[in-house]
């Protein structure tokens, strides 16, 4: 049985038991959160558009790829056109999905989806009043260039270029 230690507007941390090799019964905190989803929005010619986001938790502004929590009951593919008109000011006509992971499976519960977006339509950004993101089109090789230079620090901005850098090559040969 877990029990509720906190609970926040977005996720709740609950004390789980959990039986130990030798058969003992131990209490960890497990942070349960509804799920997330991130986006890498490719414009016509090629422009990957990425953000500059201000993060509390951390103290600093990052580069990183759009992205939000799952309302409850809301699908990925909602969430995923939600976020990219909020945090981008886009419109896709294609999500496509391009991989699910956990964030951080060691205490967290969120699985992210990942879609990449196309067909954009810019239609202006809707930020909620906490957040400070300004959108930034980059060329691919711009995208390399940050990678290489470790310019990206969260793991959905890593994993997702990576993969979709990944994947543009495989499809390019």
């Amino acid at each position: 049985m877990s029990a509720v230690v906190l609970r926040s507007e977005k996720f709740e941390v609950r004390e789980v038991p959990v039986v130990t090799r030798d058969g003992a019964t131990v209490t960890k905190h497990v942070v349960v959160h509804p799920g997330a989803v991130a986006l890498l929005p490719v414009l016509d010619d090629g422009r990957v558009v990425l953000i500059r986001n201000t993060r509390f938790a951390v103290g600093r502004t990052l580069w990183e790829v759009a992205a939000g929590t799952l309302e409850i009951g809301e699908e990925p593919m909602a969430c995923a056109a939600r976020e990219l008109r909020e945090e981008t000011g886009y419109e896709a006509a294609t999500l496509e999905p391009l991989v699910q992971f956990y964030s951080a499976p060691g205490f967290c519960t969120e699985l992210l989806h990942v879609f990449v977006a196309t067909g954009l339509r810019q239609v202006g950004q809707a930020l909620e009043a906490t957040e400070h993101i300004e959108v930034h089109p980059v060329t691919v090789a711009e995208l390399e260039r940050m990678l290489d230079a470790g310019d990206f620090v969260d793991a959905k901005t890593l994993t997702t270029v990576l993969l979709w850098l990944r994947r543009r090559e495989r499809v390019s040969r």
